[in-house]
């Protein structure tokens, strides 16, 4: 490298799940040798590859899979639109409340008497303050927060994923075309 070649900084990424099955981060993991290419353009954040707990306050994608199902998940999310300059809902649960979202139809009083329901011994419903607080439905994330991207499936493809990062990082519209997109 020359001195009149200057140094590109890397774009910092975050990413979380919310309320789902953690199915959109692993295709996030079906990049597969990829992720290498990736790490040359990014740092890591907050995220299950690093084991960072919070987002910093300077990151430039954050990236969400789930729905929004109890406090702490309105408190990650409100912590990700504050710190991250573009936010990303991946998947089906993000974007419409997935199949987390099936519970919104019932009462959260009677899942949980059904759920908590002991044989001869009555209904015990955890009252501890290290457990977050359920929210009476779930939500999509833009029920909760501005979103500025969305990329769809159940899960989104490792292409999909793939395609998508490398043209918002490149500075284009992502695009998904025809056979990238699925609901498995």
């Amino acid at each position: 490298m020359n001195a009149a070649t200057p140094v590109r900084r890397k774009l910092k990424v975050a990413t979380t799940s919310l309320a789902g099955c953690f199915g959109c981060h692993m295709s996030f993991l079906d990049i597969d040798e990829r992720i290498l290419d990736l790490v040359e353009l990014v740092e890591f954040d907050r995220s299950p590859i690093t084991d960072i707990k919070h987002c910093s306050p300077d990151c430039d994608i954050g990236v969400i899979e789930g729905g929004v199902c109890n406090a702490e998940n309105v408190h990650v999310l409100h912590e990700f639109r504050k710190n991250c300059k573009i936010l990303i809902a991946m998947g089906a649960c993000a974007i419409n409340g997935g199949l987390p979202a099936q519970r919104n139809s019932l009462d959260i009083r009677d899942i949980l008497a059904a759920v908590y329901a002991q044989p001869g011994r009555g209904v015990h419903v955890p009252n501890d303050p290290e457990i977050p607080l359920l929210l009476n439905e779930v939500h999509p994330l833009h029920e909760v927060v501005k979103i500025d991207y969305f990329l769809p499936g159940c899960p989104p493809s490792g292409d999909a994923i793939w395609t998508f990062l490398t043209d918002l990082l490149a500075g284009r519209t992502p695009t998904l075309g025809h056979g990238l997109i699925h609901y498995d």
